[in-house]
Formats: structure tokens, sequence, C-alpha cells
């Protein structure tokens, strides 16, 4: 095996360090480099195609990540415990590397390019998406791929205290406020151009904000990018030693040949162009999307007829010809002019409306217009038991929030697949969820699961920022106690003879026809997300910096209008909605509240009709209830409080209960909530003896009892209520009539001057008994010798004075106390 080469550097300000390594792994892959943080472990593998596949207009650029779960130690959890399609986060791994790298591949290089990045580590303390980037162009510099580079890139957090952490771990990210990841190439000049930004704030964000820690803004996110060019550059440093390594060991990269494909030769263009300007001039000035697509349409027939002659067969490159054209016409104006497609100037905001209630079945809904772009976000609140569980490789095992985003093919009046959502649909949806994040109240204070999903029913021009502001709409219109509104924009980007434009709320066209696609989202006073993609080679910090000072201006607008609509939560849920409590009880009576089996909490489910969630967290148990109505709800949390800590019955009292269960010895009822008595068997016959407890009484028989006794532990002692009223005789006979039935006794303390169990001194002393330890042996007892020597209770006088008075001497003595001792003991062991 060859020897690998590797070169490892420091992370400035922090004990991490960052390193590559290539020549022991995929030694067949053009480009193979194993790149490590910590001790989380990427392998990108860098491949491309020999030539073109016919009929390709496009580069076929595709970046795949694939998530191990052995890198985490774990075996999947589907049913065949093997990976299978990409979780959510894999994707989204996948956009963050496509976006800066895209850019960097020469103009007319179509071959079929693949990157694969293999997560073969995961250490749960960093993660791997950012590595996954500088791993990626890092194996396309050793690969002999046409790329410029290296890209560079690196996650920021913004501390409680005001400061950027470098590449930080999941506890850092989950302690700061906001999280920048950055990426980009460095110019000639030793500066860095900025190629792409993700950026969102984190769950606590606005607690910390409380709590005193400085808000993200405007210019703390321009100090962001700022800070992210020394990380950059170390980055690229680090990929360059690389390189020059692998020339050192192995000799020169042989560089990839490949024919640079052309849409259309020079000569054709200037024929179009003389022949298409007039034609499309006054149609790029039409503001209706439909009517300008219709216009350009015909524009490019006539232009096809007017060329046929001069380039036959090469229709599809005069109509590639006449988009190019298009571009061109359109940004020369925007440029030269001021003025954009619609007529508007650069700062202008299109018209903006906003609505909510529209579905009264739902729980909240918004819909928010802007221009021809429409959204409608439809909220569900549910329970805590629907939160999404993640079987991922990271720390992150579960999510309350969650945001989907669906556009069909008929929002732009076409025709096309609809069903699993692609890739776009879930960055799309991922972004708009973590815009609206941080404002949301955690579980703790609002217990409910939450899921958006925004449907696109009409699109021309950023539809993601959209659905931010449909789906603050919809929260408020829940009334989901959200901190703050929040609302998005789109800005567009024009870099021509050397001039920056800034286009704020870009239109579908401005984006195809741009150089930047930049999405801003936030409250009045704090950004909570940020996305920024470019088509060139970097944009300098300082326009990004006035940009985002722009997009702040349309987004305090958007914000006006969405509050004309509704300007704060409403004070309760919609009626629709499960309504939901949360509390705590000791840890030690979660077991109580759910029963043996579950049999608790489901009685109390099924005859109150709520819906019951219990859960801990290590020291208290937390109890959540839910139900459209309010009344059900308050039924249960009384039930388990009652529970938690049961009322006391009282002696004497008569309650109406339920058999909940039946022994040998009796029955149990419950006759209040959390307090439950025995009727012990021999109370069950009126007179008679009965063999079954379950001959007289059942599970779930609804019955009458009377407070016989309490005991010192609050173990109650129960007589069965007959149909009359009167209380069922217990079961005994012979000559004992003096004896009667415990219930008739009276309370304990008046029986015949036994006095008080405590006045009655220790057992030892009553009558000369002594100590069970010191009376020796049983059959050594005062001649009794062996039980089954003894003569049986009806062949041996007894004197019966337990009450003081003297039975004759052929009486038969029983002792119901002793029978309920003695099957208790056969039952349950001896309890001392």
């Amino acid at each position: 095996m060859a020897e690998a080469i590797s070169v490892s550097g420091a992370v400035s300000g922090t004990e991490k360090t960052l390193s590559f390594e290539t020549g022991k792994f995929a030694l067949q892959s053009q480009g193979a480099v194993v790149a490590k943080i910590g001790k989380t472990t990427v392998l990108a593998t860098a491949n491309a195609a020999k030539g073109v596949r016919d009929g390709i207009d496009f580069f076929p650029l595709t970046v795949d990540v694939e998530e191990r779960a052995y890198a985490a130690g774990k075996i999947p959890g589907s049913f065949f415990r093997r990976e299978g399609r990409p979780s959510q986060q894999a994707i989204l791994t996948c956009r963050l590397t496509d976006r800066p790298l895209r850019p960097a591949f020469p103009d007319g290089y179509r071959n079929e390019t693949q990157v694969v990045i293999t997560v073969i580590g995961a250490d749960q303390v960093n993660p791997h998406d950012v590595l996954a980037i500088n791993a990626a162009s890092a194996s396309f510099m050793i690969s002999g791929i046409p790329f410029d580079g290296p890209i560079g890139a690196v996650r920021l957090a913004f501390s409680q205290e005001g400061s950027w952490i470098a590449h930080p771990t999941f506890e850092e990210g989950e302690q700061s406020t906001f999280e920048l990841v950055v990426a980009g190439r460095e110019l000639d000049s030793g500066d860095v151009a900025v190629m792409m930004v993700e950026a969102g704030g984190t769950e606590k964000s606005f607690t910390y904000y409380a709590d005193g820690a400085p808000k993200v803004t405007e210019e703390v996110i321009a100090s962001g990018l700022e800070a992210s060019k020394q990380f950059i550059k170390e980055s690229i440093k680090l990929q360059r030693q690389l390189v020059a390594s692998v020339i050192a060991t192995r000799g020169s990269i042989e560089p990839l040949k490949y024919t640079p494909v052309l849409d259309y030769s020079e000569e054709l263009f200037a024929a179009v162009e003389a022949a298409a300007t007039t034609k499309l001039q006054p149609a790029i000035r039409i503001a209706l999307k439909s009517d300008r697509n219709e216009a350009i349409d015909a524009a490019t027939t006539a232009t096809l007829a007017e060329l046929a002659e001069k380039f036959p067969a090469q229709e599809k490159q005069i109509k590639e010809a006449v988009r190019s054209l298009t571009k061109k016409l359109v940004r020369k104006r925007v440029v030269d002019e001021g003025i954009r497609i619609d007529g508007r100037g650069s700062t202008d905001l299109r018209p903006v409306f906003a609505e909510v209630g529209l579905i009264p079945t739902a729980h909240g809904t918004g819909l928010f217009q802007r221009g021809e772009t429409q959204v409608l976000n439809v909220l569900t609140m549910a329970m805590p038991k629907m939160n999404q569980m993640i079987d991922s490789i990271t720390p992150e095992t579960s999510k309350r929030y969650m945001h989907d985003y669906n556009m069909a093919p008929w929002a732009n009046g076409e025709t096309g697949r609809v069903g699993t959502p692609k890739r776009r649909e879930i960055g799309h949806g991922a972004l708009a969820e973590r815009a609206l994040f941080p404002v949301v109240p955690s579980q703790e204070e609002f217990a409910y699961t939450l899921r958006l999903v925004s449907e696109v029913l009409s699109s021309n021009g950023s539809t993601s920022m959209a659905s931010v502001c449909a789906s603050s709409l919809a929260l408020m219109d829940a009334g989901v106690p959200i901190v703050a509104p929040v609302a998005g924009i789109a800005m567009g980007l024009i870099f021509d003879q050397g001039k920056y434009t800034a286009l704020t709320d870009i239109l579908g066209a401005e984006d195809a026809f741009g150089d930047m696609d930049f999405k801003v989202a936030g409250t009045a006073d704090a950004v909570t997300a940020l996305q920024l993609d470019t088509k060139i080679e970097g944009i300098p910090s300082d326009v990004l910096a006035k940009a985002l000072q722009q997009a702040k201006e349309a987004r305090l607008k958007i914000l006006g209008v969405m509050n004309s609509a509704i300007s704060a939560p409403r004070a309760t849920v919609n009626e629709s909605a499960p309504k939901i409590v949360t509390f705590t009880i000791p840890l030690d009576k979660v077991g109580e509240v759910i029963g043996p089996k579950g049999k608790v909490i489901n009685t109390i489910q099924q005859e109150t009709g709520a819906e019951i969630n219990v859960s801990d967290d290590g020291a208290t148990g937390i109890i959540t209830i839910g139900s459209p109505d309010n009344a059900k709800v308050e039924d249960a949390k009384s039930r388990i409080l009652a529970i938690v800590d049961p009322p006391t019955a009282e002696l004497g009292a008569v309650y109406t209960g339920r058999v909940v269960n039946t022994a040998a010895f009796g029955a149990f009822v419950n006759i209040l909530p959390g307090r439950d008595g025995l009727v012990h068997i021999s109370k069950l016959g009126n007179g008679q003896r009965v063999a079954r407890v379950e001959d007289v009484l059942n599970i779930g028989d609804e019955v009458q009892v009377r407070v016989d006794d309490i005991d010192d532990r609050g173990k109650v002692s129960l007589s069965l209520i007959g149909p009359d009223g009167e209380v069922i005789k217990g079961s005994g006979g012979g000559s004992a009539g003096a004896q009667s039935d415990r219930g008739d006794r009276g309370p304990r303390n008046d029986r015949g001057g036994r006095g008080d169990r405590n006045d009655r001194g220790p057992r030892n002393d009553r009558g000369g008994r002594g100590d069970r330890n010191d009376r020796g042996p049983r059959n050594d007892r005062g001649g009794r010798g062996d039980r089954n020597d003894r003569p049986r209770s009806n062949d041996r006088p007894r004197s019966n004075d337990r009450d003081g008075r003297n039975a004759p001497s052929d009486a038969v003595s029983v002792s119901f106390e002793e029978e309920f001792d003695r099957d208790l003991r056969n039952d349950l062991g001896d309890l001392g």
C-alpha cells in the first residue's frame, strides 16, 4: 500500500486541528481526500466522465452525501437495518456543498462530474457539513478535473458575549445566538470573495437576547463575513499544501482533457443580436410574467424564421442565443437606466398583501402575496408525542417544530411531476423553518408540536421568503406566542461594466439573469436567517453589507403590512386546536399515574376523552394533557392530581365505588381518586361462607361500601352495602354471636375496653406472651405441640374474652382478624 500524504493545521483561536489526507483510501478515484476535525471524518471522492453526453446543454454536477450509521457507532433504526434514502440533513449538506463549488468550474465544461462525501466518523461533537465542503474542494484540487479552487469554508458561532467562534462544536452552537457558514475563494489581491453564505439563529437566540446578549443585526453579520476570511484562507492554504505534497511525491497532476461545449457561435449571436434586439426591447418591458413570456416567445419565433435560411438546422442554438440576448438587454437596462423588467427601481418593493384565518378547520392559516408570488401556510398543532423522531449520526434525536414546502408545476402555469419533494423543496422548507425557529417558544413554555406547510399557489420570485411571511401569519393566527413576527425578502445583484447593483424583491427572471440570490429574514430588530448564492467568482463583503441594509428597509415595510392583518398572536389557541396543559409531578408518582400495564392512564383517557402523555426529565415527571374540549382537559388533570395527592376517606362514610381488583382474600374497591379499600371475603356472604370473591364481585362492578377502619398506614377496610342500604353481614355462624360483624363493632378504640393501639403497651407485655423471638420454637410454646397433633378448633374449648366477656365453655371462637391475617400471609408472605 502506498504511503498516505497528509497535511494538517491548527484553527486559529481554537484548540481544533483541520487535516487532509490522500493516498490511503479510494486509490482508483480520480481524487480522494480524507478530512478530519476532532474525530469527525469524511471521505470525499471526485470523479468526472472522459467525454460529454449527447444533448447535454447544462453542467451536470452531482453532489451526494452518504451518512453511515457506523460513523456514530449506531445501527440504522429502519426495518432493514441499513441506510436507505438520504436524510434531510444529508440533502441539506449536499446543497451546502454544491452551491460554492458549482461557480468554480469553467464555462463550456459539460463533462458529467460527481463528488461523493461519505461520513465515516461522527464524534457527536464536531459537525461534518462544513468539513464536507473543504474535503470536496480538496478532492477536486488533486483530481485533475478543471476546477478554479481551492474553496474554503468555515462555520462561525456568535457567542453570548459577542465574539465569533470558528468551527464550533454542537454544544458551542447551541449556546450561541447565531451561526454563520461562509465559503469563499482567495483573490489575487489576497482578499476573499464570498461565494456562499448560510446562516440562522439558534433555538434560544431570543432567550439569550432577553438575558443581555447582543442582538445579531446586519452590522454584526457584516463583521462575521469579515471574520470568516481568516479561517477560509487557512483551509485554502492547507489545500494548497496538500496539492504541493502530492506533486512532490507523485509528480505533476495530469489535467482532464475536455472540449468546451458552446451553445452558439459568435457569428450566430451577432446575427441574433442584429435581428432580435428590436423585437425583444418591448417584450422585456412587460410587467406581467405570462404576457412577457408570451411576447418573448413570439420574438424568438420571428427570429428563428428570419435566420433559418442562414443558419439551417441550428434552431436550438438560435434559441439559446435569443435567451442570452434577453439577459444582456435586461441587465443593461438595469445598470444604465436603473429600471427593471416591471418598471420598478432597484430598491422598490412590489405590492404586498397579507390575510389570516382562511381555513376554518385549520389551527392557523396565513396567506401572503408579493406581486405575483403567493403562498398559503397552514399550521397544525398536536401533542408532544407527535414530535418527529430523527435517526441520524448527529446528536439531534427529535424535532417539535417542522416546516414543509410544496410547489407544484401549476404554480407556474405548467405541467409536470408532483409527489415526492425534490432537493429544492427540502432546501426551501429548511430555510423558512430556520427563519422562524428562533422566535418559536420552547416546548416547556408551549407544549405543542408544530407543523407548518407552505403551499406555493403562484410563483414569480422568492417563494421561500413568502413562505417565511405566511408562516409567521399562521403562527400568530393559531395563538402561538412567538417572540415577534418575522418577514423575509429576496435580493438580487447585477455586476456589469465594473458596477454592482443590488435589487430588492427580485422577479424570477431577475434571479435567472442576475449574479446573486440573496435572501434575508428577521424581526424588526434582528436577523434570524440568511442565504446567499453567487454565479460569479465571489462578491466583495462591502457590497454584501450594503445589500443587507437595503434588505432591512424592505423587511420593515413587509412587517408593516403583516401587522395590519394581525399585529400579535391571538390570546388563545384556535377553537379547532387541542387545548394542552402541562404540569409536573413527583418522579415516584409516575408509576401510579400510569398504573400496571398502563391501566390507570388508559382508564382516565377512555373516561374523559382527553389525550395524556407522560414523560420525565430524570428529576420530575411531566404530564401533558390535550383535547379540543377544555372541560375534558380539566377533568383529566383533576383525576391525575387526585392520584398524586389522593383525598382521605372518612371513617363510617358510605361511598359509591368500582371494583378494580380481586384477590383470594377479598375485593379492592376504588372509592376516591387514588384511594382504594378492601372488602374482605368474610364480609361478602351476608352470614354465609363465600368460597370465591368472584362469586359475589367482579372487576368493574359498581358497589356501595362503608368505611369501617383506616389503619395507621392509611389502609382502608370496607363493608359492602346491600340493595336495602344495610351493611351486608360477614360470614361466621355458630354461637359466636357476641363477635358480630366487624363493621358493626364501632371504632376500634371503643371495643370493650381494649383502648387505643398506642395505649396497649409493647407487644411483649400483652398478657405475658413476650417477644416473638423469646417464645422459642412454635412446637415448644406452652405444650401446644405440632399443629397436626393439636385438636381442631371445634374440638377444643377456648375462652372468648376479647371484649372482656366470658363465653360459655362449649362456645366456638371465630376471629375474622386472624383469618384475614392468615389469608394475607398465604397470598403475600409474612408482612411483619
